[in-house]
């Protein structure tokens, strides 16, 4: 892929697929937290934060799948630029807490039971989608850190 730091087009490519991805993970976040801001007494709250989560695990999916393996970006960057493997590894071992997170989540919504401290719930998954804004602000240094390339994410 990156070769040592040198990008060829194919990985210049992936990268911008990788960008593309960040702006609908964005976007995703971004309607999960414009759910979570209605009313909780709105009837229809649990079923938009539902709607808005299962997307945004939709999305988590297949950012794992683009960034890790060995043919993902971490990988990579451990083979191109070994001095940030700790970088990558760290953002690596967060995906399976965030995808425990966001099936936990998910989850909850779908039980039988109705979420019983609707604003406690709230604020553990506003706490979360900051989480995955970190996440990703974590991730955007790492690839300009490797390859000094931004990849943004609302392009």
């Amino acid at each position: 892929m990156g070769l040592g730091g040198v990008m060829d087009e194919e990985f210049q490519r992936y990268l911008q697929s990788v960008r593309a991805h960040r702006a609908e993970l964005a976007d995703s976040v971004a309607a999960v937290d414009a759910a979570l801001a209605r009313p909780l007494a709105h009837d229809a709250w649990s079923e938009r934060v539902h709607t808005a989560m299962v997307e945004l695990a939709h999305d988590w999916r297949d950012h794992r799948s683009l960034t890790e393996g060995e043919r993902g970006l971490y990988a990579d960057v451990r083979r191109s630029a070994p001095h940030l493997a700790g970088s990558a590894d760290r953002l690596l071992a967060e995906h399976a807490e965030v995808s425990g997170q966001l099936r936990s989540v998910i989850e909850q919504l779908e039980g039988s039971e109705p979420v019983c401290d609707v604003a406690s719930f709230r604020e553990e998954v506003t706490d979360l989608m900051g989480r995955l804004v970190r996440h990703r602000q974590r991730g955007s240094d790492l690839v300009y850190a490797a390859y000094s390339w931004d990849i943004g994410g609302s392009d």
